[in-house]
């Protein structure tokens, strides 16, 4: 694990995660996005920062019951800012390059990524880690690779607030360090090339941004 983390001196990995709606006939609609960027210092991969926002839904698409999770109300989500706004917020905290994307079932991600690259290119230009890949090529014979089976295999309990970005951010982190680690002592890498082949994704082409709103900062906190 020494000589992985060593070789990865130098990136920021932006561990993140969505929670969106689902509407038929349309692409999924974000209502929240979590980022935690983890960094070498010390031998040791450690945050360095964080981001969190509610995210408002476009006015036609329907919240549910089921949409609302661990507090989150749909009066909060109708006064959040749009996307655009979110998502540009979180670009502005990105100036530590280069990056890596890490995220569980990462394609779900990248896709509502692609649709706000307009607003946050240097996030659209990243190239992504995905942990349940990393997962399949490290824990052989799992039944399901899901979060939460993960989290099973490791010993940890679901984090409280579960279903929300910023908890299931804290839970995929954790068990991305752990997956870095297992993978590391069984020689399935060393290198941040080993990883990117392994569970690497590229960045989807951008599509059309559904908003486009003036910029407006959240709370990345430094971490030097």
């Amino acid at each position: 694990m020494g000589s992985l983390i060593g070789n990865l001196r130098g990136t920021t990995f932006v561990v993140i995660d969505f929670e969106a709606l689902t509407p038929a006939g349309r692409p999924a609609e974000p209502t929240e996005v979590a980022a935690l960027a983890l960094v070498v210092r010390g031998g040791r991969l450690v945050e360095d920062g964080r981001f969190a926002s509610l995210i408002r839904p476009p006015p036609d698409v329907p919240v549910t019951a089921r949409d609302l999770a661990g507090g989150m109300t749909e009066a909060a989500l109708r006064s959040a800012p749009p996307p655009a706004e979110v998502l540009a917020g979180l670009e502005r905290r990105l100036t530590s390059p280069p990056y890596r994307l890490v995220a569980q079932h990462a394609s779900t991600e990248a896709g509502l990524i692609a649709r706000q690259a307009p607003h946050c290119p240097t996030l659209g230009a990243a190239p992504m880690l995905d942990t349940l890949r990393l997962a399949k090529r490290v824990l052989r014979g799992l039944s399901s690779y899901g979060l939460d089976a993960l989290l099973r295999h490791y010993g940890m309990p679901p984090p409280r607030g579960r279903h929300r970005a910023m908890p299931d951010v804290e839970a995929t982190a954790e068990v991305f360090r752990r997956l870095l680690a297992d993978g590391a002592r069984a020689g399935h890498w060393s290198t941040l090339l080993d990883l990117d082949v392994a569970a690497g994704l590229r960045p989807q082409p951008a599509a059309t941004a559904a908003d486009d709103l003036p910029v407006q900062g959240e709370l990345f906190r430094p971490g030097h």
